[in-house]
């Protein structure tokens, strides 16, 4: 007797799941970012440096938001990574804004005002991302559970050989 293959849809995390997860994976890479851009800065200017470290965290970010924060429990498809790089756009641009104004009104701001600027900056846009993210980009259709890019097969029509035929054999391949 065969076992029962176990079923290989996943489901959607909640929203309150999503975003623990989204948290714990984001923003441990922002906290691990806001330390690389810093190191980077030292050496490069900090709108460089910053680029450079966004690239680098929005792609490892996305591929840990597509195997484990919403659920998908695969690879990020290239189409998910384009998306989540306009969303990493916005947000290198608010921390951007962030620090220009930190260092406007601060003229030689310590590293730890920086630090908080730049985290607390990266907060306020990874909430808005988390929506991007999981409105968007990681959207399943909710109605059937299935992912966003997934196809509904079509019913297979069963064609039946009818007692009549069962001795003609053009006709049995037709119902074949």
């Amino acid at each position: 007797m065969e076992a029962a293959a176990p079923n290989r849809t996943r489901q959607a995390p909640g929203t309150f799941t999503s975003f623990a997860r989204f948290v714990l994976c984001g923003g441990g890479v922002g906290l691990a970012s806001s330390f690389g851009v810093a190191a980077l800065a030292s050496w490069t200017p900090w709108v460089l440096a910053n680029a450079a470290v966004t690239v680098a965290s929005t792609l490892l970010a996305t591929e840990l938001h597509a195997r484990f924060t919403f659920g998908a429990g695969g690879r990020a498809t290239w189409r998910q990574h384009a998306q989540s790089a306009g969303s990493a756009t916005a947000a290198y641009a608010v921390t951007c804004v962030a620090m220009l104004l930190l260092h406007h009104l601060a003229e030689t701001p310590g590293a730890v005002v920086e630090q908080a600027v730049y985290l607390s900056a990266s907060a306020l846009a990874g909430v808005a991302r988390f929506a991007v993210l999981r409105l968007v980009v990681f959207a399943r259709h909710r109605s059937n559970g299935a992912p966003a890019t997934a196809r509904t097969a079509r019913p297979a029509t069963a064609a039946v050989a009818r007692p009549e035929t069962l001795g003609d054999p053009a006709a049995l391949c037709r119902a074949a």
